[in-house]
């Protein structure tokens, strides 16, 4: 996997920011320099100008640049600080991790997963579907106390009792509060990094179960 061009590409997007606000101090520079040596040149030789204040402008615009040329340097290490933390994630190509997904997979009869309410809810229903939208699965959930993870397993058999092939499914959690009103969730699952892809200076992880997530979303790796 050649992900080298991303690191350069990532760079060279860093350090254009600072390369446009440097081309906006020098054509301030330039701008002042124009006026300082207009008003030096007309000006009445008995009331000479106080001088002071150019010298604090220009002292003021050479802050700014050395303010420029620090941001510059801090967001080259940050650049390569990313890098290295891609790299890293690289070891997560083929090993199982679990994240936030409302996605499943059935492998050989078996699947689990794991939800959290935002909050207080007093019914759960946790459904698995197929593509189509069918249900296979249906359970009561534990409604317990919002933030507190509850783990649902599928022996691989639908509603009927009928086997289930192993395959991708999406899970479904109906959560509703003492007034009837929905109550939100995160679910969480197991699946295996396939790939990595980078995007806006995230590191992506192209999942088995045909989702992506970001590396920093992982909260386990097997």
């Amino acid at each position: 996997m050649d992900i080298a061009p991303n690191f350069s590409a990532s760079e060279t997007r860093t350090s254009s920011n600072a390369g446009v606000a440097k081309e906006k101090l020098d054509t301030d520079y330039q701008s002042f320099l124009t006026l300082l040596i207009a008003q030096v040149s007309n000006q009445n030789p008995l009331e000479p100008m106080d001088s002071t204040v150019f010298v604090s402008q220009l002292a003021q615009l050479t802050q700014v640049e050395q303010s420029i040329v620090t941001n510059s340097n801090l967001e080259r290490i940050d650049a390569r600080l990313s890098n290295v933390e891609a790299l890293s994630d690289v070891q997560l190509i083929g090993r199982d991790v679990t994240v936030p997904t409302d996605r499943i997979e059935l492998r050989d009869g078996r699947a689990a997963l794991s939800y959290t309410l935002s909050k207080d809810a007093d019914s759960v229903v946790v459904s698995i579907r197929a593509a189509d939208g069918t249900i296979l699965h249906e359970a009561l959930g534990q409604p317990g106390a919002g933030r507190t993870t509850h783990v649902v397993t599928w022996n691989g058999r639908d509603l009927e009792g009928l086997p289930v092939p192993d395959g991708v499914f999406e899970v479904v959690v109906d959560a509703r509060d003492s007034e009837g009103k929905p109550v939100g969730y995160e679910t969480v699952a197991n699946t295996r990094v396939e790939e990595l892809t980078f995007r806006g200076g995230q590191t992506m992880l192209v999942l088995r179960n045909g989702t992506e997530a970001y590396a920093g979303s992982v909260t386990s790796v097997r």
